[in-house]
């Protein structure tokens, strides 16, 4: 069947929760609430503006505040960070599908280009730990330095040996301030009598469906294969075998196969409040996947960053603006937290709407600028 691409539109932003004003509550609980229905949070370095795991979590709970996110991570302990397409938080209650990941990257051919970390750094990393309790990179003083591999990197080989047994799933990070981490054994964190068993490869992908069902509503194979190609024939399968058990419906949008849940065709959402507007983190899940954004929006989000400035269309760090269901604006913003003002560098609608987005700014402008503890 054909589904008329408004519909669609509807329909991921219904999954999404970008189409009513609060709908996860407030607190640490509504941060775990969140992590959970979107399945991750991706965390991104960049502090131009707030930074994207902030900002995703703000977008959908209006009270929110940091130090909720450090509450759910290092207290109630229901989320942690993990790499998904990117470093992320995801859902404590989700870790074992992570496990069999964790344990193939610990036999990759990760030397090749980690030259400034042995195995011995690793072990000693982890002894360290195991210890001496939680440990961050400033803690480690005794570092032998090193010329930096690339721009980001550190000249302390020890950060990139906790970040390696963190990959490897031997470490977790225990509490965040800002990016510095702190990291800890991931048994003792979680106070496990006995690890979680990890998932099969067939309740993996049947995890990684169901999650891109429960966050998008409908899905497309690369939607659910989203910078992971080579899971692609399978997904399909998997996804052709739930058809065939009447579980998912084929549409097609714009041309484009998807299936979504027969529940979910029945009950497409009204048109959403114009009203109800959003400014975007680049990194948020409705804007992160650029072809699926496309296909339902009609508009095509550029990350220009690292694009020369004369090459620029947006902006340095532009971010998408919802209003109701349509992408109406791109603006980018800088904040000055001398001054204590957010700039607009630069402001370009998208379309014919020229909604009213100053209540949106102001919001935005107070959350960033309010005195908050870092997470």
């Amino acid at each position: 069947m054909d589904l008329a691409i408004e519909d669609a539109r509807r329909i991921w932003l219904r999954a999404q929760r970008l189409d009513t004003a609060e709908p996860f509550g407030d607190g640490p609980p509504a941060v775990a609430a969140a992590v959970r229905h979107l399945g991750y949070v991706q965390i991104d370095t960049i502090n131009v503006i707030e930074r994207a795991h902030h900002h995703i979590l703000f977008s959908r709970i209006p009270g929110y505040r940091r130090a909720d996110l450090a509450a759910a991570q290092s207290v109630d302990k229901s989320v942690f960070e993990v790499w998904t397409h990117a470093l992320s938080y995801a859902p404590a209650e989700d870790l074992r599908f992570f496990l069999p990941r964790m344990r193939q990257l610990r036999t990759g051919p990760w030397l090749s280009w980690h030259r400034s970390a042995t195995p011995q750094d690793v072990r000693r990393v982890v002894a360290r730990v195991r210890d001496g309790g939680p440990l961050s990179i400033r803690d480690i003083t005794d570092d032998v330095l090193v010329d930096k591999e690339w721009l980001w990197a550190s000249r302390k080989p020890s950060k990139l040996a906790l970040e390696i047994a963190f990959s490897w799933g031997l470490l977790t990070v225990s509490e965040r301030a800002g990016m510095v981490k702190t990291y800890e054994l991931m048994d003792r964190h979680f106070g496990w009598d006995r690890p979680p068993r990890p998932a099969t490869a067939r309740q993996e992908l049947a995890y990684r469906l169901d999650r891109a069902l429960r966050a998008q509503g409908l899905v497309s194979v690369a939607s659910v294969c989203f910078h992971a190609p080579a899971l692609k024939t399978a997904a399909r399968e998997l996804i052709e075998q739930r058809v065939r058990r009447r579980q998912l419906v084929p549409v097609t949008v714009a041309g484009v196969g998807h299936w979504a849940a027969p529940d979910t065709l029945d009950s497409v959402p009204p048109p959403a409040d114009p009203d109800v507007v959003h400014l975007l983190s680049p990194f948020d899940p409705l804007i992160i996947q650029r072809d699926r954004l496309e296909l339902f929006f009609g508009y095509r989000h550029v990350f220009e960053a690292y694009v020369p400035k004369a090459k620029r269309r947006y902006g340095y760090f532009a971010l998408p603006v919802l209003a109701g269901d349509r992408v109406v604006a791109v603006i980018d913003l800088k904040t000055d937290r001398a001054a204590g003002k957010l700039l607009v560098q630069q402001w370009t609608w998208t379309g014919p709407d020229r909604p009213d987005v100053d209540r949106a700014l102001e919001r935005f402008e107070q959350f960033q600028l309010t005195p908050q503890p870092q997470g």
